[in-house]
């Protein structure tokens, strides 16, 4: 069985879906039914870089992508804005005039921190069931609603007008097209988007990634374990017997000192993940999610 991560390095044109389905084939024995597999946060087909395709069992654990903090490097033109906030979009607005670079520098710098942002019309949030993106593309009126978000960092890399490139660290959620738009419109210009990569995904370095190629000619020695993908997860040690009992769903008391959310081990395999929360006496691992490869192994 199948089961660890991927971290692709998504290609110019693909859409998010059509990454997984190439990977979902080329894991897939001929004639067998398709594995199971997921990403673990949408990048736009203009955009490359680090896509994590979850396989298997792993697929459980999505949100440990969905909620990480991104790290993007991009490019925008403050001379013009579309409709998609990106290069593909319809032009909807041209600028005239000039900025320095003192002038741009002082407005970057006023992103970083906690803001309101108002994600693009054209995007993946669901409204009314619906993809946002869908009812734009049908004419629908589509009234996006601000999110919190948190720039880290934002670092100009170049600068030649009407040209800007940054480097950005951000929480979930963050839109880098919505970022552009944003600070184009703080200078009175443009701000659509030209280029997008994503460098990391919850500080995994871009030196994980593998493009296409290399999956295809590597595929044997390319997916990690699940373990890894959960690295920032304590790990908690149990005996055969006490790890039986965990993969039957019972609670099970251990002497540690940890507390929180933990991935579960017995006999040097991973069992699932637990809350590891205080009990009368002694911290109680409460199951979160139970792995069945684990449970065919040892139960």
């Amino acid at each position: 069985m199948i089961s660890g991560v991927l971290f692709l390095d998504k290609p110019l044109g693909w859409t998010s879906r059509r990454a997984v389905n190439e990977v979902i084939r080329l894991f897939t024995p001929s004639g067998s039914k398709k594995i199971k597999a997921g990403h673990t946060g949408t990048l736009d087909p203009l955009a490359t870089g680090m896509l994590p395709v979850l396989l298997g069992e792993a697929t459980r654990f999505a949100e440990m992508g969905l909620n990480a903090e991104k790290e993007y490097q991009f490019t925008f033109d403050l001379s013009y804005q579309t409709d998609s906030l990106d290069c593909e979009g319809e032009v909807t607005e041209r600028f005239d005039g000039t900025i320095t670079e003192k002038q741009l520098l002082n407005v970057v710098q006023s992103f970083i921190g906690e803001q309101e942002q108002v994600p693009p019309v054209y995007s993946a949030i669901r409204m009314d069931g619906k993809r946002a993106h869908e009812l734009a593309r049908k004419g629908k009126d589509v009234e996006m609603v601000a999110r919190l978000v948190t720039v880290h960092t934002l670092e100009l890399l170049d600068f030649k007008f009407p040209l800007v490139s940054l480097k950005v660290k951000c929480s979930k959620g963050t839109y880098v097209r919505s970022l552009a738009r944003d600070i184009g419109k703080k200078l009175a210009m443009g701000g659509c988007v030209t280029a997008l990569r994503r460098l990391s995904t919850g500080g995994w370095p871009s030196s994980m990634m593998i493009d296409m190629d290399e999956a295809i000619e590597k595929k044997e020695h390319i997916i990690l374990p699940l373990s890894t993908w959960l690295r920032d997860l304590s790990d908690v040690n149990l005996e055969a017997a006490e790890g039986k009992r965990f993969l039957q769903g019972q609670r099970i008391q251990v002497n540690d000192d940890l507390q929180g959310f933990v991935k579960v081990f017995a006999d040097h395999c991973l069992l699932g993940t637990a809350d590891l929360k205080p009990g009368m006496k002694r911290m109680v691992l409460h199951p979160s999610r139970i792995l069945p490869s684990a449970q065919e192994k040892l139960l």
